[in-house]
């Protein structure tokens, strides 16, 4: 068991502890969010896709309820019909619309028949680097509009919503979360948002769809993966080249032939024999 002595010492205990600590990260942590994000990117390539070419459905063939969501139906085009309440109306702050600053404009709607939906209208460049440009007001009374079934963005942690900061309300956010906009507005909505397509009573700058580009999360989440295998068999590598390197130091101290050679070894004395 002398042998092994050697890898109770401080530094070899400090690298068992890195590389095991590192392995376990790469397994449970790195390879699951890389390939979390490329199941996510796949999951909405997809919808996008489908969504192409469906037909419109109506909103309340989707969202039957107030407060009701449909994560499986994003980026659906639906229709609806009812009623802008622009006295509610917000703006989405830090928004960038191909490679350019904007706002996004977001007013709830009243569907006959069906929940309160919020809006997303479409985008408008700020003036002045920052400040809130007019915003043109939406259609009084009964439209019907075509929009694209959206989920709630998650809220940023540390980033309050501003207020007295331009719009119907004054209020700006950091995310599209209808839950938050609705405690900030007092008018209920629904847990999905709509975002309006080209040509709609009420549209500003039309959003431009993602582009269908899965990304590189999959190799990344295959790297990590192999990163978590290769770290231990690096380990071992070491090891057993400490272990083959004592065994040489004890044979040469006690006058006996070391180890048998590799043939790398014997080539190297056979041609240092030859000088």
């Amino acid at each position: 068991m002398r042998r092994w002595a050697f890898l109770l010492k401080p530094v070899w205990l400090a690298l068992f502890v890195v590389v095991l600590a590192f392995a376990y990260l790469c397994f449970t942590v790195l390879a699951p969010w890389q390939l979390g994000k490329n199941t996510t990117t796949s999951r909405e390539n997809s919808q996008i896709s489908r969504s192409l070419t469906a037909e419109p459905v109506p909103l309340t063939a989707v969202l039957p309820e107030q407060h009701s969501s449909a994560p499986d139906q994003q980026w659906q085009r639906v229709t609806a019909t009812g009623r802008y309440l622009p006295d509610a109306q917000v703006l989405a702050r830090l928004r960038v619309i191909d490679g350019d600053p904007a706002f996004e404009v977001l007013v709830p709607f009243a569907v006959d028949g069906g929940p309160t939906v919020l809006v997303d209208r479409g985008y408008v460049e700020p003036v002045n680097g920052s400040q809130v440009p007019s915003i043109d007001p939406v259609p009084a009374g009964t439209v019907t509009i075509t929009a694209r079934l959206r989920d709630p963005e998650p809220v940023p942690a540390g980033k309050e919503p501003l207020r007295g900061q331009g719009g119907d309300t004054g209020i700006q956010v950091y995310a599209i979360n209808p839950g938050q906009i609705s405690a900030l507005t007092g008018v209920p909505l629904a847990g999905s948002y709509l975002q309006l397509v080209e040509d709609q009573p009420g549209g500003l700058g039309v959003i431009p769809l993602p582009h269908l580009d899965a990304g590189p999360f999959l190799s990344y989440g295959i790297q990590w993966i192999a990163f978590g295998i290769i770290a231990p068999i690096g380990l071992g590598y070491f090891i057993y080249a400490e272990i083959r390197q004592r065994r040489r130091d004890r044979a040469a101290a006690d006058g006996a032939p070391a180890d048998p050679q590799t043939p790398e070894d014997k080539m190297a004395d056979r041609y240092g024999r030859r000088r």
